[in-house]
């Protein structure tokens, strides 16, 4: 499947979603009721994670004070397959309602995909990492850069670059974010350091509930060790090295490997040299 170019596509999509629902208003004859149990869920879904609470409390509210907005559906064969509006289908249901407001667009499923990609990305109903899997998808299906993307949604290309960087965490990671136990601040200084490095301090900031300044501390004296560290081995294999050549040069077999170095004496004088030059 072809992607769609900048102009046509992703500027086309986001005003078919505003006028969608600007239309909610002045064109009450394209809003009808639906059956909650003909509507199938969007396969394309980006948003993954749905919390259970935050479902009954908006179940209820939808319950007591009805729907301030319509989903948006597209039909199909057997009934209707969702494009936009997830959280307040599954509120519906939760909510024991049968039927629900919605407005019925035509659809194809690249633009499925698409529509809910981003009306979940202007609604922020994402948490990052579904939020950086969109970026990296609305990226690739337009074949646009991060500084297109970042006109089209109003958002900064620094704020992309560094969403989508959170792919670079290892899973554990990502879903510690996921499950909240880390917030996005903390997340982003955790890229580039190794999968224990990560799980360490995650479970630091879990136990000791450190902020992202503390994190930052952290990770810097980690860095800064492991700096040491390598300045250290550094200098004992140079040293290593020197002495090799020294033996070398005065005509000493010499075998080695990385943490150690096997001299093999002649005879009686070799040992008496090599005694002579490196204890007297």
């Amino acid at each position: 499947m072809k992607s769609q170019k900048l102009g046509r596509g992703l500027g086309a999509l986001l005003g078919e979603i505003e006028e969608a629902y600007e239309n909610e208003v002045p064109q009450k004859d394209s809003i009808i009721e639906i059956s909650l149990k003909d509507i199938r869920p969007n396969p394309f879904q980006p948003r993954k994670h749905f919390e259970e609470n935050s479902l009954y409390e908006l179940g209820e509210s939808i319950k007591n004070d009805g729907l301030l907005q319509p989903i948006i559906v597209t039909e199909d064969v057997d009934g209707y397959v969702l494009i936009a509006g997830e959280r307040r289908l599954r509120a519906s249901k939760l909510a024991k309602l049968k039927t629900i407001r919605a407005i019925v667009l035509n659809s194809d499923e690249q633009k499925m995909r698409q529509f809910a990609l981003i009306e979940n990305i202007q609604r922020d109903e994402l948490n990052s990492i579904e939020l950086a899997h969109a970026y990296g998808e609305l990226i690739k299906l337009h074949n646009i850069t991060q500084d297109e993307l970042s006109i089209k949604i109003h958002k900064s290309r620094t704020h992309i670059t560094n969403t989508i960087r959170l792919l670079q965490l290892s899973s554990k990671t990502q879903r510690a974010l996921i499950e909240k136990k880390i917030s996005t601040g903390h997340a982003k200084v955790l890229v580039g350091l190794d999968e224990k490095q990560q799980q360490l301090i995650v479970n630091s900031i879990v136990g000791q509930k450190l902020s992202v300044r503390e994190v930052e501390a952290t990770i810097k004296s980690i860095k800064n060790a492991k700096a040491e560290s390598d300045d250290k081995v550094e200098a004992i294999l140079y040293d290593f090295k020197e002495i090799k050549d020294k033996l070398s040069a005065l005509g000493f077999k010499i075998k080695n490997s990385n943490k150690s170095l096997t001299i093999e004496f002649d005879n009686k004088n070799q040992i008496d040299i090599f005694l002579n030059y490196f204890v007297e």
